[in-house]
């Protein structure tokens, strides 16, 4: 990666290498395999170079995950108005943290951590500190996004992680989920389907190319596999809070599957797409004054089946 304006802070621990961008929005630049025959992406790499987000590798969602229609939400009668945050979109998009530079420390020789606090942003409603910790273990990575609530007035909070994957020809993502948000061309929500759509299905395997996938899918079981198996690779991921955090009911992920472009989306969120407008606000946590709540995941590096 070459010379930026945002510097690449490097985690090197068991084969593995993770580069961060503190000043670019508390992003990931790379998360890579070290092997003889050279680096391999398990997220697409940033390029060194552009300030566009959706460019590099990964970048954090807070204090909430995805659009919010409407110019705002209400919440215990009060309307906290909110703009659009993106060029291009009509509705403010993955929270306001990934707009901003966060600072970085390192607590543990195979620890990363970025810590941001955040006094109403752009006009936004919410006071907030996060922080975002990255330990890479023997096998994959173990990240944590954590919010905790600086204001005096109790607000909804959503969180969520946006990794980019790299794709091959016969990628694969794999989960357990109940159902799916439609949506129509904002895409915002218009009704939810335990039917999926051919090559929509996560438990049977959908494949990585294909139309356009942009929608949150609900009953998610906590786990995710996504395989490349000319490869010979796969990451799975885990929630080791499943259970304590409501299981399946109170689990999604979002898919995004772009027509075209060497990669996709798979991306753990607490809260559906547009959750503020939703009947019974799905997923939303409330949170007052100290209070905070954490987004675990746990990473895996595994081998895979070559497909027929």
């Amino acid at each position: 990666m070459t010379d930026s304006a945002h510097p690449v802070a490097w985690l090197r621990h068991a084969g593995q290498r993770l580069g961060l961008l503190p000043s670019l929005g508390g992003s990931v630049a790379a998360w890579q395999l070290e092997r003889p025959q050279g680096l391999l992406d398990l997220w697409r790499p940033w390029d060194g170079k552009t300030e566009d987000l959706y460019q590099t590798a990964s970048f954090a969602m807070v204090p909430w995950s995805n659009r919010i229609s409407g110019g705002g939400f209400t919440h215990e009668g009060q309307f906290h108005p909110m703009r659009p945050n993106r060029a291009g979109e009509p509705y403010p998009i993955h929270g306001d943290g990934w707009l901003q530079a966060w600072q970085l420390s390192q607590p543990a020789n195979d620890t990363l951590v970025m810590a941001l606090v955040s006094h109403g942003f752009d006009g936004n409603p919410y006071d907030y500190e996060a922080m975002q910790t990255f330990r890479l273990v023997d096998g994959g990575l173990d990240q944590q996004l954590r919010v905790r609530h600086l204001g005096a007035t109790p607000l909804p909070y959503g969180l969520g992680v946006h990794p980019w994957f790299p794709r091959t020809a016969q990628t694969r993502i794999t989960a357990p989920v109940q159902g799916l948000w439609l949506c129509g061309d904002d895409p915002l929500p218009l009704a939810h389907t335990t039917e999926f759509p051919a090559g929509w299905n996560l438990n049977e395997g959908a494949p990585a190319n294909g139309p356009l996938i942009d929608n949150g899918y609900t009953g998610w079981g906590g786990r995710a596999c996504i395989a490349w198996p000319e490869l010979g690779l796969q990451v799975m991921a885990g929630m080791p809070d499943f259970e304590r955090d409501g299981g399946a009911a109170q689990h999604f992920c979002l898919v995004y599957r772009p027509p075209q472009g060497p990669a996709f989306c798979f991306e753990p969120i607490t809260q559906p797409i547009d959750a503020f407008h939703l009947p019974g606000r799905p997923g939303l946590r409330v949170l007052g004054h100290g209070e905070a709540f954490s987004l675990n995941i746990r990473w895996r590096i595994g081998t895979a089946a070559a497909r027929a």
